[in-house]
């Protein structure tokens, strides 16, 4: 029986359990895995059936998602097939370690009034959550290659019209190679 192993802020225990412990069922229900919570510290213990593995992978996925800053829905994006969770690290990627620099940086990627968050999920596909020191993403390869990159570039501190530019554009060429590719012949071809 595969088991994983998970920890997430203590803030965010309540809303992985949900109340009555509606969330953690829910999500045990849709994955097919067995989710328990330590309520002290945060640690979280997903098993799966042998049968199936992957849950238990996804299960937990969803868990570090929902410690990230994600609602329980949103971080059930994670169910749907070719979908994915991205953890950047802002202190990593920013190289700031100071309380006041990580809250300018963070300020970056959220945007006022959440407008920067908003124009990068609007323009990658990607679902975005800043939380502490961290910027977690959900999405398919592609969303997530455009939204890291992103990201990336607002932590380093280009202009906020420059990378909305640069995501516009990426959308464009991938809609427009998605057009160019060949369709599947049919079987009754």
């Amino acid at each position: 029986m595969p088991t994983l192993f998970a920890r997430i802020p203590e803030d965010r225990i309540g809303v992985l359990i949900g109340p009555g412990g509606r969330t953690k069922r829910a999500l045990a229900t849709a994955t097919g895995a067995s989710i328990e919570v330590d309520r002290d510290d945060g640690a979280v213990t997903v098993e799966s059936p042998d049968s199936d593995p992957g849950a238990a992978m996804k299960a937990r996925d969803i868990v570090i998602a929902i410690g990230r800053g994600f609602s329980p829905s949103r971080a059930e994006r994670l169910l749907k097939e070719n979908t994915y969770l991205g953890v950047l690290d802002i202190k990593l990627a920013s190289g700031k370690h100071r309380k006041d620099a990580l809250r300018r940086i963070r300020a970056r990627v959220i945007g006022t009034n959440g407008r920067a968050r908003s124009r990068i999920e609007e323009l990658s596909g990607c679902s975005v959550s800043v939380y502490g020191s961290t910027v977690a993403l959900i999405g398919d390869e592609e969303q997530l290659e455009r939204a890291t990159r992103a990201v990336g570039l607002l932590l380093r501190g280009s202009e906020h019209s420059t990378v909305f530019h640069l995501l516009a554009r990426m959308r464009r060429e991938s809609a427009t190679a998605e057009a160019l590719e060949p369709t599947e012949p049919s079987a009754e071809e």
